[in-house]
């Protein structure tokens, strides 16, 4: 998020002149785009698809939930603790800024893995076996079903809560599969650019599926996307 960045470089530069205070220009500059970040709040965004759409892989009662309430807490948290960091960064509290990274990494990540994820469903899946993505992917794990098996075993043994990712690899112009606990954002924490994210959380699946990880992972795939996963990645790509 753009937020992450003008906070790391006010911080770096404070760290970098052994300041308990911000420097004024980057507290001016800073402060300024802050102020601006947190004037136009974050929104939980609309699903193109009913809460019924993707039954009976996910039903309805666990979308309203995960949407409507978990998610929705992760943008209101967000836009609390971005409210927070402008007031200390107009007071040029480094201190009280460092202190609120920890949310603005747990609520940003949630809002930002979530908005993936919601985007990454849909009740019509099909998959492009000629498509540039099935290309790098069949070069990397032979198949897509390799993929799936490769990605699925990953999100399972994930442990507590976490996501399952398929990322591209700007460095090596690859596709990658990754794991990060709790809302850690994959671009931020591994600079891989988010493909493909499967939500391990219980709260995503224990209404349908109870404590059956590898049953909803296994069942996630038939509701996948991969026409939003292709467009990622030929965007990453660029």
């Amino acid at each position: 998020m753009s937020g992450k960045i003008i906070i790391e470089n006010g911080l770096k530069a404070a760290v970098n002149v052994g300041s308990s205070k911000l420097p004024n220009e980057v507290l001016k500059n800073s402060s300024a785009l802050l102020s601006s970040l947190a004037a136009k709040p974050h929104v939980l965004p609309d699903l193109s698809y009913d809460y019924n759409a993707l039954e009976p892989v996910i039903s309805a009662e666990t979308m309203t939930i995960h949407h409507s309430k978990h998610h929705n807490t992760y943008v209101t948290n967000l836009n609390n603790t971005i409210e927070k960091i402008d007031s200390a960064m107009v007071a040029g509290d480094v201190s009280g800024t460092i202190a609120l990274q920890g949310a603005l990494k747990f609520n940003g990540g949630g809002h930002i893995n979530h908005t993936l994820f919601w985007e990454n469903l849909s009740p019509d899946s099909t998959y492009d076996e000629n498509g540039a993505l099935a290309g790098a992917i069949n070069e990397q794990f032979g198949s897509v079903e390799n993929m799936k098996a490769a990605l699925g075993a990953s999100a399972i043994a994930v442990q507590g809560s976490g996501w399952g990712w398929l990322g591209y690899n700007p460095n090596t112009g690859s596709v990658e599969i990754a794991t990060l606990p709790n809302q850690d954002p994959l671009e931020a924490t591994t600079g891989l650019k988010p493909l493909l994210g499967i939500d391990v959380w219980e709260h995503a699946y224990y209404v349908d599926y109870r404590n059956l990880r590898p049953k909803y992972v296994e069942a996630i795939w038939d509701i996948i996307d991969w026409k939003t996963v292709e467009d990622r990645f030929v965007a990453a790509k660029k």
